[in-house]
């Protein structure tokens, strides 16, 4: 599925530049989208998700007639003779919705600082099979890095700049782009270490 929003990605940029617009959008309502959304987190406290009123859930569940009730490993299962999704069904759905979701604003992403179609292909691939083989590892560090979302999404608003920027003819080098990322990241990163550091200090005095 990557693959094939990649290629039409590419041939889009070469054949049609006004889509740098369409990638800049996207990225810069999606940075926008984190920020905000931090701020209502801040003011209404941290409280669980009810997965089952989650979007992507609710709209695999209209995509398939599904029980509610697990036949062990099977997708489907025979409720009063109709055949019907399980959960575990649902579920697989909802993961592949969410990959296209999040490739939405990931494969823009990448464009925004190379248009070489291997270079974003690979990318991705490599941050798919990164982000399932330590996914355990990395929401935890997702959770203790309280200054990490936000500067992703200071990213995401850069490099949406750096589309438009590019569409009126002006060109940031891609090692100064990656050099913006890497400093974003890391400064996100440095300041949640330290942030997290001051608070176990205050707690001790």
């Amino acid at each position: 599925m990557r693959a094939i929003m990649i290629g039409l990605g590419s041939v889009a940029l070469h054949e049609f530049k006004a889509v740098l617009l369409v990638f800049a959008a996207i990225l810069i309502y999606s940075s926008a989208a984190v920020l905000v959304n931090l701020g209502k987190e801040d003011d209404d406290g941290e409280e669980e998700e009810d997965m089952s009123e989650n979007k992507i859930v609710q709209l695999s569940k209209n995509l398939f007639d599904a029980s509610e009730k697990f036949d062990g490993d099977r997708f489907f299962t025979i409720v009063d003779g109709m055949k019907k999704a399980t959960p575990l069904f649902i579920c697989l759905v909802a993961v592949e919705i969410s990959d296209v979701v999040f490739a939405v604003d990931s494969i823009p992403a990448v464009f925004g600082v190379t248009e070489n179609p291997l270079v974003v292909f690979t990318s991705n691939m490599f941050a798919i099979m990164g982000l399932r083989s330590l996914y355990t590892i990395l929401s935890k560090a997702a959770s203790d890095l309280e200054y990490l979302e936000p500067a992703v999404a200071v990213v995401l608003g850069f490099v949406g700049v750096k589309l438009v920027g590019e569409f009126f003819g002006f060109e940031i080098p891609t090692q100064v782009s990656l050099g913006v990322v890497a400093t974003m990241l890391s400064g996100g990163v440095g300041l949640s270490l330290w942030s997290k550091e001051q608070k176990v200090l205050d707690d001790q005095a």
